[in-house]
C-alpha cells in the first residue's frame, strides 16, 4: 500500500496538477517545441470532476503522460473517468489516450476528429519515434465513438458539460468545453496565452470562431498553451489582434504581387516582441494565411 500510495503522489507532483476551479484541475504545459527532452508534454491537459464520474479533457502529449494524469485522478477522487474528451488532433493533446481506454469510458471529439486522426497516425508515429524518444502505435490513437457535429451535453453528476463542434479554426476539428456549474470555458487551443497561435486550419475561421467564443459568458477561460484567465473576453485580444494583423498584411502583401517566400520574411515581424515561440511558428502561419487568401476575391 505504501508503495501504491507513493506511485500516485509522484505522479501528481510530476503533473504539477492545480484546481482553478471547483473540482477542475489543470496541468499547465511549458511554451517549447517538443522534443525527446519534454517528450511533447507541452500543453495543457486535465480533467473535471462531477458527483458521477470524470472527464478527462486531453489526456497528454505522450503515453506516459496519459498513465501519470490516471494515476492522478485516482489521487484527488475515487470517482471513474467516464469520459476522454479531445479537443483536437494535435499530439500534445492526444497521445495519452491508450492510458484512458477500458471498459465505461467513452471517448468524445469533433466529428472531423476520426478522419484527421487516420490520416495523420502513420506521420505522427515516424515523428514520435524520431523527434520525442519514443514508440507509438496504430493503438495509441482512439478515435471518438461519440462525435460531436454541433454541439453535446455530458452529465457528469450534477455537472453539466456543453461540447461545442467549431468551425475550421486553429485545425479542422476544434471542440472548446464550458462547465455551466463554474462558469469555467476550457478553450483549448482556440486560445493561445504567451505561446503564439498556430494556424492549422483557417485563419479566417479562425477570427470567425472568435467572435463566438466572446460570446460565452465565461468567469474563467482555459486555454491550450498558457495560464487560465478570468477577463473575458478580453484575455482574447492579443491573439485576435495578432491573427487579423496576419490577415491584413497577407492582403496587402498579395496587392503588391509579392510571393509568399517576400511575405514571410516581413508579414507579423512588428508583434514579434508580443509572443513565445515566434520565430519558429510566424513563417508557417504566414504560408498558410497566404496560400488561402491567394484567391479569395476570384
Amino acid at each position: 500500500m505504501c508503495g501504491l500510495w507513493w506511485g500516485l503522489a509522484a505522479a501528481r507532483a510530476d503533473l504539477d496538477l492545480r484546481e482553478v476551479a471547483q473540482g477542475i484541475f489543470v496541468h499547465q504545459g511549458r511554451h517549447e517545441l517538443p522534443d525527446k527532452h519534454n517528450r511533447g508534454e507541452i500543453a495543457n491537459i486535465g480533467f473535471i470532476v462531477g458527483e458521477r464520474c470524470v472527464a478527462v479533457v486531453d489526456s497528454g502529449g505522450s503515453p506516459d503522460q496519459g498513465r501519470a494524469l490516471k494515476a492522478a485522478i485516482a489521487v484527488h477522487t475515487p470517482l471513474p473517468v467516464c469520459y476522454v474528451i479531445n479537443t483536437h488532433v494535435h499530439p500534445d493533446h492526444i497521445y495519452g489516450n491508450r492510458a484512458f481506454k477500458a471498459p465505461g469510458v467513452s471517448f468524445v471529439g469533433h466529428h472531423k476528429l476520426a478522419q484527421a486522426m487516420a490520416l495523420r497516425a502513420p506521420y505522427y508515429i515516424e515523428k514520435a519515434g524520431r523527434d520525442l524518444g519514443y514508440t507509438l502505435t496504430a493503438e495509441d490513437f482512439v478515435p471518438p465513438d461519440q462525435p460531436v457535429k454541433e454541439s453535446m451535453d455530458l452529465d457528469l453528476g450534477n455537472r453539466m458539460l456543453r461540447l461545442t463542434a467549431h468551425g475550421p479554426a486553429h485545425t479542422d476539428n476544434d471542440l472548446s468545453v464550458y462547465d455551466a456549474k463554474t462558469g469555467t470555458l476550457w478553450a483549448a487551443d482556440l486560445l493561445f496565452m504567451g505561446h503564439l497561435p498556430v494556424v492549422d486550419g483557417s485563419l479566417i475561421g479562425w477570427l470567425k470562431e472568435i467572435d463566438r467564443l466572446k460570446a460565452v459568458p465565461a468567469r474563467l477561460v482555459i486555454p491550450g498553451h498558457g495560464p487560465a484567465v478570468s477577463e473575458w473576453p478580453r484575455a482574447i485580444a492579443a491573439e485576435e489582434r495578432y491573427l487579423n494583423g496576419l490577415a491584413t498584411e497577407v492582403r496587402v502583401a498579395i496587392r503588391q504581387h509579392r510571393t509568399m517566400e517576400q511575405a514571410m520574411a516581413t508579414v507579423g515581424t512588428s508583434m514579434r516582441g508580443e509572443w513565445q515561440l515566434f520565430d519558429e511558428f510566424n513563417k508557417r502561419n504566414v504560408s498558410t494565411a497566404f496560400a488561402a487568401l491567394e484567391w479569395e476575391d476570384d
